[in-house]
């Protein structure tokens, strides 16, 4: 499992709640473009909505990044401020929006919607265009991830932010093998492709890693909760074993801490208490089996922590508006027009 790779480093024990989250949002990843663009030029990268049947039919979500490993460029949402971009920088779109990548005086941008095909047709063979100045080359990649699990750590993100990863040792290591890798592709190597869709999600998650290490001490969220010393440890455990007879006690002595002390805490980063952020989990897990998994439903609910369907029912349709089953069925007849 690619999140056995993060390391330590993130305080207050995040690698643990980020690990296990992952443990269940299974991302998967692949890296798709290979580029070698001289300036000017510019291009359009559209929205995730548009390029996910191209990318990973099926997939829930899209999360798209690009990793510049040669000379410069910038990044901007179709509305946002311009990011620079230098060797060793990955910038991430976590909610998929469209965007723009361009280097160089002003030049007319290319629509890559019209382009996907050819694009993904191409694989990593290196792709050259552009003016014929300065050099900027670039690899991107994207994460599959089903999108209501993958929102527990979404929803801290920014629509766009930039990780340098030649900060450390294992950045470095990380690009140099993805830079090998992609060199190599043409060569059909066996396992080749299973390589670089690792190196894919291993980049990712290093990225959210240093994202989570990096952010300002009076940041709140998720992300900032995972951090904390004891709020990072209870989201840990509540993560790794949802269906235990968690209470507010039992977290608050595996996290070293008060009842008191943990409740304040998590209210204060998740605004929310501990037993109502579970609950909610939980029930998002069960929405998941639901979909994914020819469980009944009395199955599912004594997975996510319900000691009889009838109470899981009622939690579901409390968050969901909707019945378990109908909610399943919804989905498959939704799956099946889609097909």
């Amino acid at each position: 499992m690619i999140c056995s790779r993060v390391r330590d480093g993130v305080p207050g024990g995040g690698v643990d709640v980020l690990s296990e989250v992952l443990k269940v949002v299974k991302l998967q990843g692949a890296l798709f473009y290979n580029g070698e663009f001289s300036s000017p030029w510019s291009f359009c990268s559209p929205a995730s909505g548009t390029i996910v049947n191209h990318l990973s039919p099926g997939a829930g979500h899209v999360i798209v990044y690009h990793l510049v490993t040669e000379g410069r460029a910038s990044a901007r949402l179709l509305d946002g401020e311009r990011i620079t971009l230098n060797v060793g920088d990955i910038v991430i779109f976590p909610h998929g929006d469209a965007h723009i990548i361009e280097n160089g005086p002003p030049t007319k941008t290319v629509n890559l919607a019209k382009e996907l095909a050819r694009i993904v047709a191409n694989g990593l063979k290196l792709s050259k265009f552009g003016g014929g100045g300065e050099v900027t080359k670039f690899v991107c990649g994207f994460m599959a991830c089903e999108p209501r699990l993958s929102q527990v750590f979404l929803s801290g993100l920014p629509p766009v932010f930039k990780v340098n990863i030649r900060n450390d040792a294992s950045g470095r290591w990380l690009e140099n093998s993805i830079r090998f890798s992609v060199e190599q592709a043409d060569t059909s190597r066996a396992g080749g492709e299973a390589v670089l869709a690792k190196l894919s999600e291993v980049l990712f998650v290093e990225t959210l890693r240093m994202h989570i290490a990096h952010l300002p001490p009076e940041q709140k969220g998720w992300l900032a909760g995972a951090r904390d010393p004891e709020v990072g440890k209870a989201l840990a455990l509540m993560h790794r074993n949802p269906a235990h007879p968690w209470t507010i006690a039992a977290l608050a002595r595996e996290a070293g801490t008060s009842r008191s002390v943990l409740a304040e805490r998590f209210r204060h980063y998740l605004n929310e208490p501990p037993m109502a952020y579970l609950t909610r989990w939980r029930l998002q897990v069960g929405a998941q089996m639901l979909s994914s998994t020819s469980y009944s439903v009395a199955q599912i609910a004594a997975e996510v922590g319900y000691e009889s369907e009838a109470a899981f029912n009622r939690a579901f349709k409390r968050e969901f508006v909707i019945p378990p089953a109908r909610f399943r069925s919804q989905l498959r007849s939704a799956q099946a027009a889609s097909a």
